[in-house]
């Protein structure tokens, strides 16, 4: 009988062979919702605005679109995760070019420090500082993402007590505010934080 964690990868590994169809905007949907707060927080953190960063994720998801048939899922040879951050980027890369004067950007190397005035501008675009930044994103993308599913699958009085829980609030606030028991807050942070670190699990079990 498959696992959890056998779901999860089956269903990540579903995900990308239909992105391999341009037409099913569903598959698209639960790409986008996926990675794309991912992307623009790498973005955002790289040292980019806020339209920069959306175009990031814009002409990221377009460059996935026009590439994503020719790539295979193979674990020996590399994940999608690590093919997304070289995707990311780029397009990085990309957004601090298009701030340099035109006459300027096609000068790709300085006189006195032999290094490009685009990479000087942006965290190692080609090394471990960007790669960080993904990493420690990407977790955070997990728990959110944790959390969003959870939030679908229980009670909206059970998720508001659980989220003023994680907000800090003590139980004797908890219960004042919405009306509920001790009991219902203690069982409700209790069975929801369950929820969320298998969800957690799951999502972190086989990163594509």
């Amino acid at each position: 009988m498959a696992t959890n964690r056998d779901s999860w990868g089956a269903t990540r590994r579903t995900l990308l062979e239909r992105l391999k169809n341009w037409d099913d905007r569903a598959g698209w949907q639960d790409f986008f919702n996926t990675y794309g707060r991912l992307i623009y927080a790498v973005a955002l953190r790289a040292g980019l605005t806020h339209e920069e960063a959306e175009d990031v994720v814009q002409e990221t998801v377009l460059t996935v679109s026009k590439n994503i048939r020719d790539f295979q899922y193979d674990p020996g040879r590399g994940s999608f995760k690590a093919w997304l951050l070289h995707t990311t980027r780029w397009r990085i890369v990309d957004q601090f070019r298009k701030r340099l004067p035109s006459g300027h950007r096609a000068a790709t190397v300085t006189a006195d420090t032999r290094r490009t005035r685009t990479t000087d501008r942006i965290p190692d675009p080609a090394g471990s500082e960007l790669e960080r930044l993904w990493d420690a994103e990407w977790v955070e993308n997990i728990r959110h993402a944790a959390l969003e599913r959870v939030k679908r699958k229980v009670k909206a009085k059970q998720y508001q007590i659980f989220d003023l829980c994680m907000k800090n609030w003590p139980v004797e606030k908890v219960v004042r505010a919405l009306g509920v028991s001790a009991t219902q807050v203690y069982l409700a942070r209790h069975r929801i934080g369950r929820l969320v670190r298998q969800e957690i699990e799951r999502l972190e079990s086989k990163p594509i």
